[in-house]
C-alpha cells in the first residue's frame, strides 16, 4: 500500500493506493473514522481493482481546518481529489457518514461515475427520526468524552468490546490498533480525537439538513445498497431503512439492495471477507456498467 500527501484545492489529505484493475474504487470513511477502517477489505479489493482510500476533511492524518464540514463543501473536497489524481469514472464505495457523502456526490455530478455503494449508510435522514430535534441530535450524536482515558484504559475497553460474528480476516487483525488510529496519544498517556468535537458538532448539523430521499431524482448512476442487522434489531432505524429502500427502489433508475445479516455497523472491520465478497461480486455481475 503506497500512503501519500495530496494538496487539494483547499486542503492537504493523507490517502493511500494498492492495486490496478478496472473500474477503480474509492473508498470513504464515515464519521469520527479514518482510511484505516477500509485496512481489512481494501487489500481483497485490490486484488482485482484499482483502489483508493483518503482520511477527509478533519481526519485521520488530513489537514482539520474549523469550517468545511457541510456536504457541499465534503463534496468539493471529494471532486477535487478525483481530478488531481486523474481518477474517472470510478465506483465510491461509502461507510456511514461517507455514503452519505457519496450519494451527495453523485446527485451533484452524475455522470461522472461508475456508481455508488453505499454501506450502511448514505439513507441516513436523522431530521426523520419521531420527535428528533436538531438540539436533540446534537446531544444524542455528540462524541463520548475521551478526555478521561488513557491508551491502557481505552485498549482494555476496546478488548471487551463485541464485535459480533467475525470472521477469519476480521478474528486475525488487530482491532483495537485500528480503532486506535482514530486518537492522538499524548505523552502522558492520554488519549484525544484526531476529529474535533467541535467539527463533530458541524458535521451533525450538516446530517440535519441533508436529505438524500431528495437527491434521488439527480442520481442516474447504479446505486447499491448495502445495510448491516442484527438479528434482534427491531429499532426505529431498520425501520426508517425500510422506508429509505422502498422510496430509492421507486426513484433510482439501477438500483438494489442487499441486506448484510448479523453484522454491525463497523461491518467493514468485523467482516470484511462478506464485505469484499459482495462488491466484487456485483462488479462481477455487470451491476455498475
Amino acid at each position: 500500500m503506497i500512503q501519500s500527501e495530496l494538496r487539494l484545492d483547499r486542503l492537504s489529505v493523507s490517502y493511500s493506493e494498492l492495486g490496478e484493475g478496472n473500474p477503480t474504487l474509492v473508498l470513504l470513511h464515515g464519521l469520527a473514522s479514518n482510511q484505516r477502517i477500509w485496512d481489512l477489505v481494501a487489500p481483497q479489493l485490490a486484488t482485482r481493482h484499482h483502489i483508493y482510500t483518503y482520511d477527509q476533511r478533519g481526519h485521520g492524518n488530513s489537514e482539520k481546518p474549523n469550517s468545511g464540514y457541510d456536504f457541499k463543501t465534503i463534496t468539493d473536497d471529494l471532486h477535487s481529489f478525483l481530478n488531481k489524481l486523474n481518477i474517472t469514472k470510478p465506483i465510491l464505495i461509502g461507510h456511514s457518514w461517507g455514503a452519505n457523502v457519496a450519494v451527495n456526490y453523485a446527485s451533484t455530478y452524475p455522470h461522472t461515475l461508475s456508481g455508488i455503494c453505499l454501506v450502511d449508510g448514505g439513507f441516513i435522514e436523522i431530521s426523520k427520526i419521531p420527535e428528533n430535534t436538531l438540539s436533540k441530535a446534537l446531544i444524542s450524536m455528540a462524541p463520548p468524552d475521551f478526555t478521561k482515558y488513557t491508551q491502557s484504559d481505552f485498549q482494555q475497553r476496546l478488548r471487551q468490546r463485541d464485535w459480533g460474528e467475525q470472521d477469519e480476516t476480521s478474528n486475525a487483525a488487530d482491532l483495537t490498533e485500528i480503532v486506535l488510529s482514530n486518537f492522538v496519544i499524548q505523552p502522558n498517556g492520554k488519549i484525544h480525537p484526531k476529529f474535533s468535537r467541535s467539527n463533530h458538532m458541524q458535521v451533525i448539523e450538516a446530517f440535519w439538513n441533508h436529505q438524500p430521499s431528495e437527491l434521488f431524482p439527480d442520481i442516474t448512476c447504479p446505486v447499491l445498497y448495502l445495510p448491516a442487522r442484527m438479528p434482534d434489531n427491531t429499532s426505529h432505524r431498520n425501520s426508517m431503512k425500510d422506508d429509505m429502500i422502498r422510496l430509492a427502489s421507486e426513484s433510482l433508475t439501477t438500483f438494489n439492495t442487499i441486506w448484510l445479516e448479523n453484522s454491525i455497523h463497523d461491518v467493514p472491520i468485523q467482516k470484511p471477507e462478506l464485505l469484499s465478497s459482495i462488491i466484487l461480486s456485483e462488479i462481477d455481475k455487470g451491476f455498475f456498467d
